[in-house]
């Protein structure tokens, strides 16, 4: 390769000469990036979905390939974030891709060092014996002056992030239901 070939495939070069004065098309292609597209370019189709990372509710586009996720982009036709997403949101494609992701349940036993593998259905159990014995044995009829109280100190509720609106507004029910008066949730990015 001469010089002058090296100067005329200078992206430098070719944006002072060419027809991109700003760099920012063919002046800054290389022939390798000329060849790559774009994932989203040979997705099979999008689905629209809410970003799950806290209570803004931004719009989604999520684009399949092989009925895989390739790309998660912002939607442009969300009223809500018209195509922008947060750090967190822009990060989500690792949240449901990411081979570290836990696929089971782990549960560690009081004062166990490893964890064990459970399937969902001895877990869930385990969670609610655990909710009605912490109910039962803090519950709280009434106070010292005989007025009525119907609570339970034993049982609060912190919600994540992750949970929308209605989602939060489900768990307050349910804990209200159960006598939690301790309800908070963490819905702010």
């Amino acid at each position: 390769m001469g010089v002058r070939t090296w100067i005329e495939g200078w992206p430098v070069y070719r944006q002072l000469t060419g027809t991109d004065p700003l760099g920012r098309g063919a002046a800054a292609q290389s022939e390798r990036s000329k060849e790559l597209t774009a994932r989203t370019g040979t997705a099979d189709r999008i689905a629209k979905s809410v970003c799950p990372y806290c209570a803004v509710g931004c719009g989604q586009r999520i684009f399949v390939k092989d009925e895989k996720i390739v790309q998660i982009e912002g939607d442009p036709d969300s009223p809500v974030s018209r195509g922008r997403l947060c750090p967190k949101g822009s990060a989500s494609l690792s949240l449901v891709t990411s081979d570290r992701r836990q696929r089971r349940v782990l549960y560690r036993k009081p004062y166990g060092t490893e964890w064990e593998s459970l399937d969902l259905e001895t877990a869930m159990d385990m969670i609610a014996d655990r909710v009605v014995a912490a109910r039962d044995a803090t519950w709280e009829e009434e106070d010292e002056k005989g007025r009525p109280l119907n609570r339970t100190l034993g049982i609060s509720s912190l919600g994540g992030a992750t949970l929308d609106n209605e989602e939060n507004y489900l768990i307050k029910k349910l804990f209200t239901a159960l006598g939690a008066i301790q309800i908070e949730n963490q819905a702010r990015i």
